[in-house]
């Protein structure tokens, strides 16, 4: 029997959180109760009351957790979550109280689970997966780091046959899934305040490629060594599945793809980048195992959106261009800036980016001096602390950061004040970029920029 079928309430602790979210909508979608606590009350908080969950914004011990009886409740909480009156509450009255991680991995242990792992691409590729997955109209139901731009959300439920997830190597999450089908995109140095070092992430990842059972398919980007039979992917060079012959026509990219016994050409693809196509030709290579044909996977392709603040573009009537991205990671800086010099090479870039985290900015300072450089003009902002406290990262500013950057245009600012600075500057294509609270920005430059 599924362990959480005993269940039928969920309380969330940090219910607005982008992973908590989809499974909160998950249980909703089953018929359960649900209900959270968060700090803020955001855009995605307020979708999910609108869609019938119940949320509170204070840390209170109120009547509505009182009245929660132990028995068939489950306390669902987030690691990004510290310190709580309500978590110690939970505990205390001795509530069955799970990581968030741990419950997406009772959910996959009962379907066929397709995982996408990597330090960058596993939101665009989950989110294309579940999209061709949908158009397909394959039972599945999906949990995403992102909004996707298709179904405006970060859960689709479609059956339970399938279950398509990110696999997070934060705090080693992904260790509790349970893999069918898996991909591994890449294996970067990052979260090294979990990991220390590079080489403890590499065997992280490998650790995760284990998990899948030798009768399935685990795909991984040519040149990751994983430590087990796989099959490769790869974009502009030979391996098991790839795709080549790429041709830009504007906006479009078009792409051969080859499987090991076949090519299939001329897919057609809006999202920018050579990482794109890479995170596409996995998906394709992904589903044409599950058996779709190729007829529905070319025009599912050619309709996918993208996802919310991964490269989203805006092109105005007055020819000024506006994207905003995620990357928080310099690899994915330097995807998105190289693509952006790939479609438009002589227009003038200004960057605003938010550095996330002061272990990040310092583990990683001289990649992302580098991969900053690269535009004609720069806004810092200050570091985006999430989980971390400023007192334990001296020196580790956006002033240290600011100076290793190689730019004559380039200064410091507040968010509050990025928006007027912003105002004033002459550019012909605006990047803001960054994983913090920078996406507040949003709404105001696209609306300032479409006047």
């Amino acid at each position: 029997m599924n362990k959480l079928e005993t269940y039928h309430t969920f309380y969330f602790v940090g219910i607005g959180g982008i992973g908590m979210s989809a499974l909160a909508r998950y249980f909703h979608a089953l018929g359960k109760t649900v209900v959270g606590y968060d700090k803020t009350n955001t855009k995605l908080t307020q979708q999910l009351m609108s869609e019938g969950i119940d949320i509170v914004f204070e840390d209170l011990i109120d009547e509505k957790i009182t009245s929660l009886q132990k028995e068939g409740t489950l306390i669902i909480y987030t690691p990004a979550i510290k310190k709580l009156d309500i978590l110690d509450y939970f505990n205390k009255k001795s509530f069955k109280v799970k990581k968030r991680a741990k419950v997406l991995g009772l959910i996959t242990e009962n379907t066929d689970c397709i995982a996408v792992a990597g330090t960058h691409g596993k939101t665009t590729t989950s989110t294309l997966i579940s999209h061709l997955c949908k158009e397909a109209d394959l039972p599945f139901s999906c949990f995403l780091g992102g909004i996707s731009e298709n179904f405006k959300s970060n859960f689709l439920y479609n059956g339970t046959d399938y279950s398509v997830v990110e696999a997070d190597e934060y705090d080693r999450s992904f260790l509790t899934l349970s893999p069918d089908w898996a991909i591994i995109t890449s294996t970067d140095a990052d979260h090294l305040d979990i990991y220390g070092d590079k080489n403890t992430i590499e065997e992280g990842f490998r650790q995760f490629a284990a998990l899948v059972p030798e009768d399935k398919k685990l795909f991984v980007r040519k040149g990751i060594d994983i430590g087990r039979d796989h099959q490769t992917y790869a974009v502009n060079e030979k391996a098991d599945y790839y795709s080549d012959n790429l041709r830009m026509d504007y906006d479009k990219i078009y792409f051969d793809f080859h499987t090991p016994t076949e090519t299939v050409k001329d897919f057609v693809w809006e999202t920018p980048g050579i990482h794109n196509v890479e995170n596409a030709t996995v998906a394709l290579a992904i589903l044409h195992n599950l058996g779709v044909d190729f007829e529905t996977l070319k025009k599912a392709i050619a309709n996918f959106k993208g996802i919310k603040r991964r490269y989203t573009k805006h092109i105005y009537p007055n020819g000024k261009i506006y994207i905003d991205d995620y990357a928080h990671h310099p690899t994915e800086i330097n995807a998105v800036v190289g693509s952006i010099k790939t479609f438009y090479p002589d227009k003038k870039l200004l960057v605003v980016f938010q550095p996330h985290l002061f272990s990040r900015t310092r583990d990683f300072a001289e990649g992302f001096a580098e991969s900053l450089s690269n535009s004609d003009a720069l806004i810092l902002l200050d570091i985006y602390p999430a989980r971390e406290l400023q007192e334990n990262f001296e020196g580790i500013t956006s002033d240290w950061l600011l100076e290793k950057v190689t730019l004559d245009k380039k200064e410091i600012s507040g968010l509050s004040s990025a928006f007027e600075k912003i105002k004033e500057k002459d550019f012909d294509i605006l990047l803001t970029v960054g994983a913090g609270n920078i996406d507040t920005l949003y709404d105001p430059i696209n609306e300032w920029l479409g006047k």
